[in-house]
């Protein structure tokens, strides 16, 4: 007999339109699939000290940008628990801080994930900014699959669901 694909899925949530579709599809598929959910922010600490080294935030302005992205960061996870709840789907949460990347690595291996779930690219943003360094860097050394979300009805798929 054929191991089930998916057992536990993570999905990176970073508030952006593109992360929140990501989630609607990590919860279709955790309904589909039977499987456990992690949703994932990750506050990125990493950054805020290189803007801090380069003078570009002070002390004070990175702490509180931090405890800024925190909030932001249980208001998208929450959002994520109704998300899945409406579905019928249990969404563990965390909240981490570092790089991105290294976090939501970290997590997958933790948890020993078969699958990371990431928004698409905004049409909006540069394939340079900090989200897309992020993305290729899970893409690169995942020790489990990458699903990167560009379905274009993931909300009809959602409310089908």
């Amino acid at each position: 007999m054929i191991k089930q694909l998916f057992s536990h899925i993570v999905v990176a949530i970073s508030g952006s339109e593109a992360s929140v579709l990501a989630a609607k599809y990590a919860v279709v598929m955790a309904k589909q699939y039977h499987c456990r959910l992690s949703a994932v922010y990750v506050v990125d600490t990493a950054t805020i000290r290189q803007l801090t080294l380069s003078k570009i935030f002070i002390q004070e302005e990175s702490q509180e940008y931090e405890r800024s992205l925190e909030a932001n960061g249980e208001r998208y996870l929450s959002f994520v628990e109704e998300l899945a709840r409406a579905k019928g789907v249990k969404a563990e949460r965390e909240i981490r801080r570092g790089a991105v990347y290294t976090e939501i690595l970290k997590i997958a291996d933790e948890k020993k994930a078969d699958l990371i779930i990431l928004g698409g690219w905004e049409k909006d943003r540069s394939a340079r900014d900090t989200f897309s360094y992020a993305h290729r860097e899970i893409m690169v050394y995942a020790k489990c699959s990458v699903l990167l979300v560009k379905e274009p009805n993931v909300d009809l798929i959602y409310k089908q669901a």
